[in-house]
């Protein structure tokens, strides 16, 4: 369970900081900015800061990741893995980016809709 101190509000965006929950949360947009250890479900937006780690398995809408991701990742719409970030688990999406210098341990899965007529 979440205590209060570990989600901030920021207002006027609707955003949580995450820091040290456990299990599984379901909020809006949210940023990581200690530890996450357990499920993570997110309907929006989920960023792993420089000093965010997670170990969890994520289902999200999109997540950017700036630290470091130990778990499966499954995203709806977007991954981003920045660099200096260091992920380790499977992950799927149908936009998938990692940058230069980022560390990437897994395998990808990109569900992307292919034309009429053309198949994989």
């Amino acid at each position: 369970m979440v205590g209060d101190d570990a989600i901030r509000d920021r207002q006027p965006q609707p955003c949580a900081a995450l820091t040290r929950p456990r299990g599984e949360e379901l909020l809006e947009d949210a940023v990581v900015e200690g530890r996450v250890e357990g499920t993570v479900n997110l309907s929006n937006h989920l960023t792993v800061e420089s000093s965010g780690i997670v170990e969890a398995d994520l289902d999200v809408e999109d997540l950017t990741v700036n630290g470091t991701v130990h778990g499966d990742i499954r995203a709806s719409r977007s991954i981003a893995i920045n660099a200096n970030a260091k992920v380790v688990g499977n992950i799927r999406a149908p936009r998938i980016i990692i940058e230069d210098g980022a560390r990437f341990k897994g395998r990808v899965e990109m569900d992307v809709q292919l034309p009429p007529g053309v198949t994989a």
